[in-house]
């Protein structure tokens, strides 16, 4: 039986604890997916038996486990796959366990009244283009002729989404898989007013996800901004890239729209973040030909800028207007 646990790391060291929480998990399941900067998928089925405890009960053990080892706890969604374990996670938000039955009228009840974002791997364009069709929130989705989401969509994203919709998800938990996503963040000396401080910060961070990307080869197909107030409040906010990228002069240019579309003005940030998300093998995503030459010139700077990177230090060559240039 595949039982599922999708754990994160709650407290302000979480991402500085997260190969900590893969070496606790490792302890229960050799089945744990690291999830970056503070999460891991666990497939525990086979561990059951073992430990003599259901599903829930290992969640909190791992809880117990994270507090006295690590002094840091958590939140754990127990679900029959990664889709749901990490929406019942989500869910819950405050420390503890959440666990969601089998049972297929508790799934789509849980599901039912959800926005379509709450769906992983539904974007932000998406769930747009379905609410334009009255489809806002998962239960419609799931309720909508095939043909229905077939035409919205095409053929192949409505049955994707229409899965998920029904809360199935058939990616199973895979031990050292690719990183789904990755991030960057960078944390103001003081609430930070300057918009033109805050747009070198998001340059900085998509230059430093570019060049992590592109030395693994992956290349992201969306990008989430998150804003830390002064206040603790956040802002998120996500976009579905126009083609899968790493280079990033694309990456800083979707960080520039999702921040200048927020509108702050005199806001008062503390913080700023970004995310890539849905990595794929860069070796294995589809790009539009383009016959600008100054593209290909930019591109092959960008290569030259890595090389030397990685010679020197990843200080060596940077973006003009990046925060780590002298002022």
């Amino acid at each position: 039986m595949t039982r599922v646990l999708y754990v994160r790391f709650i407290g302000r060291s979480a991402a500085e604890g997260h190969p900590a929480l893969l070496r606790l998990l490792h302890g229960i399941t050799p089945v744990v997916q690291a999830v970056p900067p503070d999460a891991a998928f666990a497939d525990v089925g086979g561990a059951l038996r073992y430990f003599g405890r259901d599903a829930a009960g290992l969640a909190g053990l791992v809880r117990v486990r994270a507090l006295a080892l690590h002094g840091t706890d958590c939140v754990i969604g127990v679900a029959a796959n990664p889709l749901l374990a990490r929406m019942a996670a989500d869910a819950h938000g405050a420390p503890g366990v959440a666990e969601l039955p089998d049972a297929a009228d508790a799934v789509a009840g849980f599901l039912a009244d959800r926005p379509a974002t709450a769906l992983h791997g539904v974007g932000a364009a998406t769930a747009r283009t379905l609410a334009s069709y009255g489809l806002d929130t998962v239960g419609r989705i799931a309720a909508a002729p095939p043909a229905t989401l077939q035409r919205i969509l095409g053929a192949a994203r409505a049955r994707r989404v229409r899965a998920l919709a029904q809360g199935t998800d058939p990616t199973p938990v895979t031990p050292s898989a690719p990183a789904r996503s990755a991030s960057a963040e960078h944390r103001f000396g003081h609430d930070e007013l300057d918009a033109g401080l805050r747009r070198r910060a998001l340059l900085t961070l998509a230059d430093e996800l570019g060049y992590r990307l592109r030395g693994t080869g992956q290349a992201a197909r969306a990008l989430t901004l998150t804003i830390h107030y002064a206040d603790r409040s956040t802002t998120t906010r996500s976009r579905t890239l126009a083609e899968p990228t790493a280079h990033t002069q694309d990456l800083t240019g979707a960080a520039y729209a999702l921040h200048d579309a927020l509108g702050l003005q005199r806001a008062r940030v503390r913080a700023v973040a970004l995310r890539a998300e849905e990595l794929a093998d860069a070796a294995h995503t589809t790009r539009q030909l383009s016959l600008d030459p100054t593209e290909e010139r930019r591109h092959r700077a960008e290569a030259a800028a890595d090389r030397a990177r990685r010679l020197f230090g990843p200080k060596a060559a940077t973006p003009a207007g990046h925060l780590d240039d002298a002022a």
